[in-house]
């Protein structure tokens, strides 16, 4: 069998350079869906396959995710993909059959994507007909690691201000001064306190980092008390280091300086309830 006979085209964009092709494995991707075409293939999409994928850069991946496994293992390849600003997705393994591209094209429901792919408008519970001409039609823009900020809005106070959700801290702006609350997700230890300090946003809510050894994961929180600044951790098992939006909406707070104290923040509390009361003005 040649390597063509083992590619199906089931969808051709005539006003989109690219096409969704249907493969019964990951290792059916070649040279020809380069930065083009969105790949259905009917395996795995664990790093090893992900591996296979990647060595072609194709436009876009959907596989499946077959239990998903321990730690993850049948789709951590989702972001071995997203690191090498790949969009990709998985199907529920219940959904369509394994080894037939063509059957999860035309009767998968997707379970879970990428941030990349996610941006495209992908979703749990989408069909992957639809989700893979999303991705198609999508021509996400290349961004360096620090432009990719995902900064969202998440509330907006009266007076004008903020609750900003970002991935770091060190996404602070000049804008966020003695005004907003950011919402981030890194660990709040020693080397957060430069960023914070540098920021010197209204509030803060960072990840706890686990807590680590002797609190040094909640050490920069407290560090900063002396300049003023009121923040907050959130429970690292509860919500994903790195996203900040699941700070905001999974987030539980584990532990508090005075200043987040004082504004009425509490062990225990949602984040998004104590980004609220940390934005309001004392």
């Amino acid at each position: 069998m040649t390597p063509k006979d083992k590619q199906t085209t089931v969808f051709d964009s005539t006003s989109i350079t690219g096409s969704i092709v249907a493969m019964d494995s990951a290792y059916d991707v070649d040279e020809r869906n380069r930065a083009r075409d969105i790949c259905i293939n009917a395996s795995y999409c664990g790093v090893l396959p992900a591996r296979f994928i990647a060595e072609h850069s194709p436009r876009g991946a959907i596989g499946m995710d077959c239990g998903i496994g321990p730690e993850g293992s049948a789709i951590a390849g989702l972001w071995y993909l997203e690191a090498l600003a790949i969009p990709a997705a998985v199907a529920d393994v219940m959904s369509a059959h394994l080894g037939n591209g063509v059957h999860l094209y035309e009767h998968g429901i997707i379970s879970f994507a990428n941030q990349l792919a996610l941006d495209t408008g992908v979703k749990a519970g989408m069909s992957v007909k639809e989700a893979s001409h999303l991705m198609l039609e999508e021509n996400l823009a290349q961004a360096s690691a620090s432009e990719i900020t995902n900064r969202t809005v998440m509330e907006t106070s009266p007076d004008g201000r903020h609750v900003i959700a970002t991935d770091s801290i060190a996404f602070g702006t000049s804008e966020d001064t003695g005004n907003n609350v950011l919402v981030t997700a890194g660990h709040t230890g020693r080397s957060a306190v430069p960023y914070l300090l540098k920021t010197m946003p209204w509030g803060f809510i960072c990840s706890d980092g686990g807590r680590g050894m002797d609190d040094s994961g909640i050490a920069g929180m407290y560090m900063v008390e002396e300049q003023g600044l009121a923040g907050a951790t959130v429970d690292a098992t509860k919500a994903r280091m790195g996203s900040g939006l699941s700070h905001y909406y999974d987030g539980i707070i584990s532990a508090v300086n005075n200043g987040a104290l004082n504004r009425g923040v509490e062990i225990g509390m949602p984040a998004s309830a104590a980004a609220k009361l940390l934005l309001s003005k004392m």
